[in-house]
């Protein structure tokens, strides 16, 4: 048997540390064991997936070292590798559950199951399905269908009894059936869930080993029930520890920056990211704390990943990116990376025009310059001092603008200009006050090039970093402030 493992990211936002995390992980035990790793993108959320976002997956793993032997760029023989090209291999798949009585179509409304869940809660059930539309003859479904009347596919799942999951680190599972939800499988505009996509595409590409995050574990219930209904063997299952902030709650952008570009941007070592996810409960036979992937890969055993969730602590991570860069990079190894990282011409290209009409002497130009090539700014709550505005109206506004660009995907200047001058017109403030918090927590004054050609230059995952850390400064925004907020806010939208 040849071992083949995948990672299935979905095309929706920033790529993520924990997708690099358990690419990682598949990558080195397929490797390991002499077998491929496959990338597969899993993008039937079509209203947020985009060509953007999956192209900024495959530039992030690259630059930490992560490759693929299949996949959307690369090829392979079990493609397409795209779910939103296997429309019909899922909707095959989703007919012979519906012909063997594994299935159903179901025409409840939002409003009925909000309904639901709601008196669920209430009477302190388990939220899920009440199997309303599990018995209706074929004839209704017809006609009902025929009639134009929307309709989901959901399985069937045994209501009594317990369901045994086999996992590679922690053995068996016991899960009781009645926590398990009749999971929609096909959606009313004919794409299907991740439960089925993953389940149908996992056999079809002849997936040995499936490593994920522990997040899925209750959802190995389903999917070992759908390999049940097809008659086919399931995939060994492994999962993985979920990566934790250090106050142990999982790792979120509101703690710690959590997308890949950040870590770029700010300088770290690819070789280095990659040596710390590596240690992300994990560790050599030796316990060294310094190693290549090569390494890891030669020494590769799934058995010593501990479950105990790893912290992921930004001050080791700079420790260790530390000791890379005076251990291991030569001095012209290290002007090379420096040069390669802030400035290289296609960067320097960007800034130039900014800085050239603005300055006289060419010593002008690396002090109105430095907040381009540096990470979190030297700013205090004193540089948000301002004649009209007040702390807090300060920080409404670098979180109302925080919470207006975080799921935006199109960063050009022109865009940004819109969005921000929209959101000072909604708030009835004079632009210029309203920028200024953005441009002291963006360039650290509030004299400097454009904050819109910054922030574009910049990029998001930077941008978005500093205006969080401008927000901390402030003392940051309560769960009451927070609540109240976003009420707030979402009527500015």
């Amino acid at each position: 048997m040849t071992v083949r493992t995948r990672i299935a990211p979905s095309p929706t936002g920033d790529p993520h540390v924990g997708t690099a995390y358990i690419a990682l992980f598949n990558m080195c035990f397929a490797r390991s064991q002499g077998g491929q790793f496959i990338l597969r993108i899993e993008d039937t959320d079509q209203a947020r997936s985009t060509g953007e976002s999956e192209q900024a997956i495959f530039d992030s793993l690259n630059w930490l070292g992560i490759t693929w032997d299949e996949g959307p760029d690369v090829g392979g023989d079990y493609g397409p590798y795209r779910q939103s090209e296997r429309s019909e291999i899922y909707q095959k798949h989703a007919d012979q559950l519906l012909e063997k009585g594994h299935a159903f179509h179901c025409f409840c409304t939002q409003e009925r199951l909000q309904e639901l869940r709601t008196q669920q809660m209430a009477d302190k059930q388990t939220p899920g399905y009440d199997g309303h539309c599990m018995h209706l003859s074929e004839q209704e479904v017809t006609q009902r269908m025929a009639s134009g009347e929307a309709s989901v596919i959901r399985m069937k799942v045994p209501e009594q009894g317990t369901c045994t999951v086999w996992d590679q680190l922690r053995g068996d599972i016991e899960i009781d059936w009645q926590q398990v939800d009749m999971q929609i499988l096909m959606k009313a505009d004919g794409m299907p869930t991740y439960h089925l996509a993953n389940v149908v595409d996992d056999h079809l590409m002849d997936i040995t080993h499936v490593i994920r995050g522990e997040e899925w574990i209750n959802s190995a219930p389903k999917h070992q029930l759908l390999y049940e209904y097809f008659g086919w063997e399931m995939p060994k299952l492994c999962h993985m520890p979920l990566l934790r902030n250090p106050d142990k709650s999982k790792l979120s952008k509101r703690k710690n920056p959590t997308s890949i570009n950040y870590y770029r941007r700010m300088g770290f070592l690819p070789e280095a990211m990659l040596n710390y996810l590596g240690r992300m409960g994990w560790s050599m036979p030796d316990e060294r704390e310094k190693f290549r992937l090569d390494e890891m890969v030669e020494n590769f055993d799934i058995k010593r990943v501990s479950l105990g969730g790893p912290i992921f602590d930004l001050e080791k991570l700079s420790w260790l990116n530390g000791s890379w860069i005076r251990e291991d990079l030569s001095m012209p190894q290290f002007a090379e990376r420096l040069q390669q990282w802030a400035l290289n011409s296609e960067y320097l290209m960007q800034i130039a025009p900014l800085l050239k009409e603005r300055v006289e002497l060419f010593s002008d130009v690396v002090p109105m310059a430095t907040f381009f090539c540096a990470g979190m700014l030297d700013i205090t709550e004193q540089d948000f001092q301002h004649k009209s505005l007040s702390d807090e109206d300060c920080k409404r506004i670098l979180q109302y603008t925080l919470w207006r660009l975080e799921p935006e995907q199109n960063w050009s200047r022109d865009n940004l200009e819109s969005i921000i001058k929209g959101m000072a017109e909604t708030m009835g403030l004079k632009i210029r006050d309203y920028l200024f918090p953005l441009f002291v927590a963006i360039a650290g004054t509030s004299v400097s090039t454009s904050v819109f050609d910054s922030m574009a230059i910049l990029g998001a995952d930077m941008s978005r970093a500093r205006l969080r850390h401008a927000v901390n400064l402030l003392g940051g925004v309560s769960k009451k402030q927070t609540k109240k907020w976003e009420k707030d806010f979402r009527e500015y939208l």
